[in-house]
């Protein structure tokens, strides 16, 4: 399956589900891209239901792209607007270190990102410092809370790492970001927010990026039905 039949394959799944009943900015502005993220925000949200306490910003995170990449989008559905930032991706994603993700898992010890919705928590102190609490609402990503999958800074996500290396460093499978990126994702994401990751590769003109054959793994789409129920934790 490749990525770009999936990308279809969401888009219309949302535009087949009824959107929320609140009204959102109409996106007249910003690139193709851009109209695509709002897109995806509105048919996770209505996915989400309830388990979503606040739906004015929705995190869209692109493992499609390279980690040199801003990859990581704030979707202001209020104010029509899309902010756009870098994340790192996981050791078990990227092996190689090349900076391309080459797989998912869920699975606890594998160090890497998993894809699906997740529930903003709260923020707290621990080992990474400063961290947000992330709920998995997908079979894919269930398993986030005993993973200790969270939002974090991170040095290695810094943008002098980046200058350096030409790469992001890599997470334990969590969304590590500079300092600058967290402290709005702090403020701006956290507490009953959904964050939504995946591998879409898109780019600002709407085109998929294409992908080095190094980093070509199979993709079954993600299922946009099968949801365990998060009540909290």
């Amino acid at each position: 399956m490749k990525r770009r039949d999936i990308l279809k394959g969401t888009l219309a799944v949302g535009a087949a589900l009824a959107l929320p009943a609140r009204a959102f900015a109409t996106v007249a502005a910003g690139t193709p891209r851009d109209r695509i993220l709002f897109d995806i925000a509105r048919r996770e949200l209505v996915r989400a239901g309830n388990a979503i306490w606040k739906t004015d910003i929705v995190g869209i995170a692109d493992f499609g792209l390279h980690s040199a990449k801003p990859r990581f989008h704030f979707v202001n559905l209020e104010r029509g607007e899309v902010r756009s930032h870098h994340v790192s991706h996981g050791t078990g994603s990227d092996p190689q270190h090349d900076g391309w993700l080459k797989q998912f898992s869920n699975t606890e010890g594998s160090n890497a990102t998993s894809r699906g919705a997740y529930v903003t928590w709260e923020w707290y102190k621990g080992r990474y410092g400063t961290s947000v609490r992330l709920g998995g609402l997908d079979p894919s990503n269930d398993a986030a809370l005993q993973r200790y999958i969270v939002m974090h800074r991170a040095d290695y996500a810094e943008p002098a790492h980046l200058a350096k290396w030409g790469r992001m460093g890599r997470s334990n499978g969590c969304f590590a970001m500079g300092s600058e990126e967290f402290r709005e994702a702090l403020l701006h994401l956290s507490g009953g927010r959904l964050l939504f990751a995946d591998s879409l590769g898109l780019e600002e003109d709407g085109s998929i990026q294409p992908v080095p054959e190094l980093a070509m793994i199979e993709r079954a789409p993600l299922d946009l039905s099968a949801r365990p129920s998060i009540s909290g934790y």
